[in-house]
């Protein structure tokens, strides 16, 4: 018997082996940002921010002290983009195919909380001067709108810290 005969190629073979999706996953995906996601991603000092693109997948972390990403308003949020190794492979996704994913995570916290959507990047005078750190203003701001939000319980971080 081969590896191929093995792997799983359907729908309905995906659906078969993990049956429904647990109700609880699905009432807490929601299209804003509540007051409960709201204060994880203000406690969050990271950020794992996915883009896909003609050239394949990207995954970029984005940290800085915690409250870094503004809301702007519960459908909205800027991430500012500071200086890095310039690969640009997800901001190069995004002039090209908006779709984003998010993922929060905070240090000593097991819930994360993952939010997807559509990016665009500005580059507004006004917008950059009020991420300024220390004088220093991002190369870029990340403003994402926001489709889907939903928390993760700690299953997933308690298992790995075992």
């Amino acid at each position: 018997m081969s590896a191929r005969e093995h792997l799983v190629t359907s729908m309905e073979q995906l659906q078969s082996l993990y049956g429904e999706r647990m109700p609880a996953s699905v009432i807490k995906e929601i299209d804003h940002i509540n007051a409960h996601y709201r204060a994880l991603i203000e406690a969050a000092p990271f950020v794992a921010v996915a883009t896909c693109g003609p050239e394949g997948l990207d995954c970029s972390p984005k940290g800085d002290p915690a409250g870094f990403i503004r809301i702007l308003d519960d459908k909205t949020l800027a991430i500012p983009d500071r200086p890095g190794n310039n690969r640009i492979d997800g901001f190069r996704n995004i002039v090209r195919d908006p779709r984003i994913a998010l993922l929060f995570l905070i240090p000593g916290v097991g819930e994360t909380l993952r939010v997807n959507g559509r990016a665009s990047i500005s580059v507004d005078p006004e917008l950059m001067a009020s991420f300024a750190i220390n004088g220093k203003l991002p190369r870029c701001v990340l403003i994402v709108h926001v489709e889907s939000a939903y928390f993760h319980c700690s299953k997933a971080i308690v298992r790995f810290m075992l």
